[in-house]
């Protein structure tokens, strides 16, 4: 697994212009049944992806933190929400709260996320890959891909199943 991550960055570079005329073709024209067809590709390569044997999403990017995850994890830790702020968070360029620091601080030795059941929106919903109008992230897919296996496998079957001309 980890060689596949290591060489992840070059072959989504690689195919960064295929991608990009890709997702604009369909921005364009999007199948009516897009949300079932990634509904399916998602299932299917998470049916064979263990994230645990990954975690590069926790190692090497932050998730965004809304004022609901803070609350959330805050109460779970018994922590004042501005504790928590000051203690793991920081503002970012967007003026949102990301963590302070990558690898995730929630992250174990062992890939298990010690926050898992209060853990951000934005890391229950990653890679996104199986969200309704898809279509309209693909700038984030575009990242994702380069950061995650599975989003990289999702978006090459799509590419097959869905062919654009």
């Amino acid at each position: 697994m980890q060689e596949q991550i290591n060489e992840l960055p070059q072959k989504a570079s690689e195919k960064l212009q295929e991608n990009k005329k890709f997702f604009t073709r369909l921005k364009r024209k999007a199948p009516k049944n897009l949300d079932y067809i990634m509904q399916e590709l998602h299932e299917q390569e998470f049916n064979q992806t263990d994230c645990l044997e990954c975690a590069n999403c926790c190692k090497t990017t932050g998730p965004l933190f809304t004022n609901a995850d803070i609350e959330r994890i805050s109460k779970h830790f018994r922590m004042k929400p501005q504790k928590f702020i000051e203690t793991y968070l920081k503002v970012d360029e967007d003026n949102d709260y990301v963590l302070q620091q990558v690898p995730c601080s929630f992250l174990g030795s062992d890939n298990y996320c010690s926050i898992y059941n209060v853990r951000p929106k934005a890391c229950r919903e990653f890679p996104h890959t199986d969200r309704k109008k898809f279509q309209q992230i693909s700038q984030l897919t575009l990242k994702n891909i380069a950061i995650c296996p599975a989003a990289y496998n999702i978006v090459e079957a799509m590419k097959k199943q869905i062919p654009l001309r």
